[in-house]
């Protein structure tokens, strides 16, 4: 619903500044930490060319009623991944929404995705959510033996190469359809889950699969305190030993920042801001030091009522060109466009309208743009 996510955007545009750097992060200090605010300025250090990817489901998260499905046809979605590819190079698919509330029926569904991609030469990534039923929220033991099941499923495949273990859980409890906060003991269940990940994958021989949680870009002060604090006191060093990568969800113009002005370069120092305040303030905190990556895991802008498709290209230019210019600052390796196509090109809500592609798998002009780009700057 756009005016209920337009009020939270607002609310987080109030926040100026960010929880503090340090050993105590819940403790408040008179320098807080804010990372680079804008590009300008921003060393532009080496680093390998990005491995680059994009969700391809069709389906968003969402706050608000849910909206249906425009039905998926898998053989103009690999038509279009077929066009976005680099010749030479790995692509990777970002499956996301994986319940545990879906159980069995859920890994078998994602099972069948994973194949089809895998097959014609995909490198897939699975987002886990906790998501959890009734009767099953809390229960973290049982949560942790879903975990396992997962990478005994899918660690064989060597095109499997990621594992997201829940889903935004620094953000608010507003969204439970996109946002695994929603969820008593979400904490524990990202601390415990990639820990129970992080083990399995190493003792089976899964060398490939790599074990990450992701970010989203931002919250308040306080909430980003108590979330990295736990991590901290929570998961400790064996924690820390077990996050292979730190995912970044970042939405510039969008969610945080709510808008950006119309001329200028707000795209590309809104995802300078987000890369540089994980980086830089909040990784530090549960111990994370700079060799472990960044994957800009969700990052896109949505058309829709009042968003143009022109400033769609125009965000999706900045944006994946901050990426690539400063991957080397802030050792990012990984970027996914958020997404492929829209949810529902008819509806009313702007978060139904994520896509490069519409409903009908027409191509906006953002398309032909994310493939130039991914030829021009993706990993060979």
């Amino acid at each position: 619903m756009f005016g209920a996510l337009a009020a939270l955007a607002a609310s987080l545009a109030v926040a100026l500044l960010l929880a503090p750097q340090g050993d105590h992060a819940l403790a408040q200090t008179s320098a807080p930490c804010t990372g680079d605010l804008t590009a300008a300025g921003v060393p532009k250090l080496p680093g390998p060319q990005l491995r680059m990817g994009i969700t391809p489901a069709g389906r968003a998260g969402a706050i608000g009623p849910p909206v249906p499905l425009t039905p998926i046809d898998r053989a103009k979605t690999l038509a279009a991944l077929g066009r976005l590819r680099p010749p030479n190079g790995p692509f990777v698919l970002r499956l996301n929404r994986l319940f545990w509330s879906d159980g069995r029926r859920g890994i078998r569904h994602f099972a069948r995705l994973t194949r089809l991609y895998t097959r014609r030469g995909y490198d897939v990534e699975l987002q886990l959510r906790y998501h959890p039923r009734p009767k099953q929220e809390g229960d973290i033991d049982a949560w942790v033996g879903f975990v396992r099941r997962v990478v005994r499923r899918f660690g064989p495949n060597p095109r499997v190469t990621g594992l997201q273990v829940t889903n935004e859980v620094n953000f608010y409890r507003v969204a439970p359809d996109a946002s695994d906060s929603a969820y008593d003991r979400a904490r524990r269940a990202l601390v415990r889950g990639v820990e129970a990940a992080h083990r399995l994958t190493h003792r089976l021989g899964f060398e490939h699969l790599k074990i990450g949680f992701n970010w989203a870009y931002r919250t308040d002060p306080n909430r980003e305190a108590h979330f990295w604090g736990f991590l901290r006191e929570h998961g400790g060093k064996r924690f820390a030993r077990s996050v292979d990568w730190v995912g970044l969800d970042a939405y510039p113009g969008t969610v945080f920042p709510p808008t950006e002005p119309p001329v200028g370069t707000g795209f590309r120092d809104g995802m300078v801001n987000a890369m540089s305040q994980l980086r830089e303030c909040f990784m530090p905190i549960a111990r994370l030091g700079r060799k472990v990556p960044i994957h800009v895991e969700e990052n896109g802008w949505p058309t829709g009522p009042g968003r143009p498709e022109s400033e769609q290209v125009r965000a999706l230019r900045q944006m994946v060109g901050a990426v690539n210019d400063f991957r080397g600052t802030y050792n990012v390796t990984d970027y996914r466009w958020f997404d492929l196509r829209d949810h529902n090109s008819s509806g009313p809500n702007f978060q139904q309208h994520y896509g490069l592609l519409r409903d009908d798998y027409s191509p906006k002009p953002a398309f032909g743009a994310y493939r130039d780009l991914v030829r021009k700057l993706a990993a060979r």
